[in-house]
């Protein structure tokens, strides 16, 4: 993928050539075997694949194929010329001579390069060769010497290191593995143990703790399984009977497999890491257990560890007794099967020569020359080639390609930022969004629908970090980054009212509800299962099918049916709280007055808006809707933890129409006109659909004003839909505004649909700064945009550090969530949605069992570019470094390369850029932008991703 990027420009030469020389530095220039530079030697490699295979699969390929008759296709000319032309000369001058007189070109043995070669040893017959003859042969020769040449010479690389677990032992010398064996009994028991509401019936003897419920559980000797499990009830039995805890049995447990001590750390850490996605859950619900609606007890992972090495006991003694006839001591096992394993080979004479084959045609080696290296030079040259391997190619590769989008950015801000945009002066409405870079383009556009809007970026919990319950939803949930952990509850409640309708839909909702209930369980049993499959399975494949043909007329349907038992749509959250302690009781619901304050004041100034607010501000939530999609949380706000942020958007707007809240701000000299008033919005990202809060509180003298306003929002939904669909193969690039808002309804609502949305694919920036500084700059959805106005900021850069504190943990955070998902979508990532299923409520499996995958599905990174985020900080270099040495979370994060860092200055159009622990000044390589009238004239026709411009209309 590196070297496509680098055939269609996503990567430069020059920028491979520049990385490369950095990381040399002066060692580039040595001189390796006399031969060739090192910088050459290493970007041969980088800029030509080399092949590489198993032992008989290259024995085949040089057989095979024309790789010992032809060059390879990037030999240039001149190069393939002088490689025949001085092969040639070696030819008749050295080694025809030298094999006539040990005896003609019949001789035999390594000794002569010429022996089998050739059939005629005159000079008239070579005078008579065709050019494809003399390539053949000098090949063949060159294969000759380099196999030559690499005999006998020890590997530099260092040896793998020795299997530590029994397991991985056993695997070698078996073929069978025995983590699979463990692993079935613990996927099940791990689901049932941290089930959260999906199981039909509880784990019986949970509260006991994952070490006793375990025990009880297996430990009946009446159940006593066959096989490997023979002996557990037993071992168990003994476990309860002496009182062993879980710490004590883990030591019993590596003691008898005869764990050396100075191992225990490593072999601990590979078992904990033999089922990742379970074990890291359970760590992570002892961490948060606030986040978690049935919690588990502290001590739950050292419980999981003395099960799992129990069970490996087991495991490896019974595999080591039935294959390896094994009858020792389990301590000794270890020792017995290195003996039994087979010796490997230590070197492949064909495996090492064959690099050197290849890199010897693209960089001209002439074979006369390596045939006289000493074993010392091919020991040398070797130990070059060997030091660079793939995963070190990919890394310069990766740096090339970081680089390349880097200069884009850097040379797009500066000249974009060279413009002095000025702030709206008197801007008819406001708009604050999350700082999403999906909201991007959304903002983008409202911005060329209406120059008259003002927008503003924040992390998209608004500073209200809160347990939050809705008034259907079952338990409290946290809105707010993961790092942060909520003091306060707030709940929706349904605002009811006493007319028959309510009633009747109420009566009707529970008489739904209740046979809903019935229906479920009835057919989780054997003989109502049976008979409801047979009697409603064909009327409820219907609905089924209709929402796949037809999932937005459906949707449609569903909705008007569902008007018959809609709850109250009138709802208020309990948002203030008198005198108590917060806490998850009614009664104690809620914030202060002060505290409603400091919200409000923290987000108005973190974001700069302070002066000239506008009648009517809509701060905007984002979630995203999408049917039978797990990974819907990956979809939804990340600064709400993976929910809707609709509810602190509401809430926000709540405490700052409040005329208390205002009339303490205004103490703080923070004044809000009294004209000017406060919505809470939710942004549906899947299907650009807005939902508006409290709109029964909107005095009427502004009804109008927000009318004309929801209308321009509306019609930039209808763009940002027309944006979005180009990245989706079934959406036309011909599709019109409103043809877009529809297709995009239409995969929100479709059963079948595996991309609901692209998601955060594609982010690479986080910008930080005044919104005038890139206004009308096209980032194609790719930047998350924070506002932050460095003017308005004290000498201790108090607003930045709380605004980096939120958007760095949060937006890193979803960068290398997809970084790593698109880099190894299988280990890391959770590859593909089609077999997965939910487990626990907390993740998904492949199928019915599996480890708890981690990372996001390929169809949701697929057209993702794997970079490191780049921070892009309106501030000055001391200013950020003084922030680094205050706080140890984001020195860490952007000295460690986590993501890349460059500053912009508040006064000009200076940049600087973090490298190697100090900022160097950036000069722009590009004097201009294209510009465009809209967004549409940019992106329109385009699928891929896009390079930046300047919409000037």
């Amino acid at each position: 993928q590196y070297r496509q990027r680098l055939a269609n420009e996503r990567i430069q030469l020059a920028e491979l050539k520049a990385v490369l020389a950095d990381v040399l530095g002066e060692r580039g220039s040595e001189l390796i075997a006399n031969l060739v530079t090192r910088y050459d030697l290493r970007q041969a490699m980088l800029e030509h694949p080399l092949r590489v295979a198993a032992p008989a699969e290259l024995r085949w390929f040089v057989a095979e194929t024309d790789a010992l008759t032809r060059f390879r296709p990037e030999v240039a000319a001149h190069v393939a010329t002088r490689l025949l032309d001085e092969t040639r000369h070696w030819l008749m001058r050295d080694l025809l001579p030298r094999a006539q007189a040990q005896g003609g070109q019949k001789a035999t043995g390594e000794s002569n390069l010429l022996a089998g070669l050739i059939s005629e040893a005159s000079p008239a017959a070579f005078d008579r060769w065709s050019p494809q003859q003399w390539e053949a042969l000098t090949l063949r020769l060159l294969w000759r010497v380099c196999r030559q040449g690499v005999h006998g010479v020890k590997p530099h690389l260092p040896p793998t290191p020795p299997a530590r677990r029994h397991r991985d032992m056993l695997l070698d010398v078996t073929g069978i593995d025995t983590d699979q064996w463990v692993n079935d009994i613990l996927i099940r028991f791990c689901s049932a143990f941290l089930d959260q509401g999906l199981a039909q019936w509880p784990l019986p003897g949970r509260d006991a703790g994952f070490f006793r419920c375990f025990a009880q559980l297996y430990g009946d000797a009446a159940n006593s399984p066959l096989g490997w499990l023979r002996n557990l009830p037993d071992e168990l039995n003994r476990i309860r009977e002496t009182g062993l805890q879980p710490l004590d049995s883990i030591a019993e447990s590596l003691t008898l497999l005869g764990v050396p001590h100075d191992e225990y750390e490593t072999y601990v850490t590979s078992t904990l890491l033999a089922l990742r996605g379970w074990a890291g859950m359970i760590r992570q619900m002892e961490m948060r257990a606030d986040r978690a609606a049935y919690p588990i007890s502290e001590g739950t992972l050292e419980a999981y560890l003395a099960v799992r090495l129990l069970l490996e006991r087991l495991a490896v003694g019974h595999l080591a007794r039935a294959e390896l006839d094994f009858r020792g001591e389990l301590r000794d096992l270890r020792t017995t099967i290195q003996h039994q394993a087979q010796t490997r080979e230590q070197e492949n004479t064909e495996q090492r020569a064959f690099p050197i084959f290849q890199l010897a045609q693209v960089l001209g080696l002439q074979p006369s020359d390596l045939a006289n290296l000493s074993k010392h030079d091919w020991s040398w040259l070797l130990a070059e080639i060997e030091s660079f391997p793939s995963i070190e190619r990919r890394r310069l590769f990766h740096a090339a390609f970081e680089r390349r989008y880097r200069t884009q950015v850097l040379d797009a801000v500066s000249l974009h930022a060279a413009r002095r945009f000025q702030r709206v002066e008197k801007p008819r409405f406001q708009i604050i969004c999350c700082l999403d870079e999906r909201e991007e383009s959304f903002r983008r556009h409202l911005e060329e629908i209406a120059p008259d809007v003002e927008t503003f970026g924040v992390a998209g919990f608004f500073a209200v970090a809160m347990n939050y319950r809705g008034a259907g939803d079952a338990h409290f949930v946290p809105l707010c980054p993961v790092v942060v952990r909520p003091q306060h509850w707030v709940a929706e409640t349904a605002v009811y009212s006493l007319d028959d309708t309510d009633r009747r839909r109420a009566k009707t909702r529970r008489l739904l509800g209740a046979a809903s209930h019935r229906l479920h369980h009835g057919s989780r049993t054997i003989a109502r299962g049976a008979l409801l499959t047979a009697g409603l399975g064909a009327l409820a494949g219907i609905p089924l099918v209709a929402r796949v043909l037809f999932p937005r007329l459906t949707s449609r349907i569903r909705r008007s049916a569902s008007k018959w038992v809609q709850p109250p749509s009138i709802t208020q959250l309990d948002l203030e709280r008198n005198g108590t302690e917060p806490g998850p009781e009614e009664g104690h619901y809620g914030y202060t007055l002060d505290e409603m304050t400091n919200i409000g004041e923290r987000m108005l100034r973190d974001i700069g808006l302070t002066t000239s607010l506008a009648r009517v501000v809509i701060a905007f939530g984002h979630g995203s809707s999408s049917l039978n999609n797990p990974h819907k949380s990956a979809y939804d706000c990340g600064a709400c933890g993976g929910n809707a942020g609709g509810p602190n958007a509401r809430a926000i707007a709540r405490m700052l129409n409040d005329p208390r809240v205002r009339h303490l701000l205004k103490q703080r000299g923070l004044a809000i006109p009294t004209e000017t008033w406060f919505v809470g919005a939710l942004h549906n990202t899947c299907n650009d659909e807005i939902t508006y809060y409290d709109l029964d509180r909107l005095p009427p003298s502004h009804r109008k004003e927000f009318d004309e306003i929801d209308d321009q929002v509306q019609e930039a939904c209808e763009r940002n839909a027309h944006e979005r669909a180009r990245r989706f193969a079934s959406a036309p690039l011909t599709l019109s505004f409103k043809a877009a808002k529809r297709h995009v309804e239409g995969r929100a609502e479709d059963l079948a649909q595996t991309r609901p949305e692209c998601g955060h694919a594609s982010n690479a920036v986080c910008f930080v700064g005044r919104r005038s500084r890139v206004r009308g700059l096209f980032m194609d959805r790719r930047t998350f945009l924070t506002s932050y106005d460095p003017t308005e900021d004290s000498s201790d850069q108090a607003i930045l550090t709380r605004i980096l504190q939120a958007a760095i943990p949060v937006c890193a955070g979803i960068n290398l969530e997809y970084y790593f998902s698109y880099v190894d979508p299988i280990g890391w990532g959770c590859g593909t949605k089609l077999p997965h299923n939910v487990a626990s409520l907390l993740g998904i499996m492949d199928g019915a069992a599996s480890d708890l995958r981690t990372g996001l599905p390929w169809q949701m990174v697929e057209i993702h570019d794997p970079v490191r985020l780049l921070c892009v900080i309106e501030t000055t270099p001391s200013a950020f470094e003084k922030i680094m040495a205050a706080n140890e979370g984001i020195g860490r994060v952007c000295r460690n390369g986590w993501v890349q860092v460059a500053t912009l200055s508040p006064t000009d159009d200076t940049i600087h850029v973090l490298r190697n622990d100090r900022f160097e000044r950036y000069t722009a390589t590009a004097k201009q932008l294209p510009q465009v009238a809209a967004s549409v004239d940019w992106y329109r026709g385009w699928r891929d991703h896009l390079g930046f411009a300047q919409v000037v209309g």
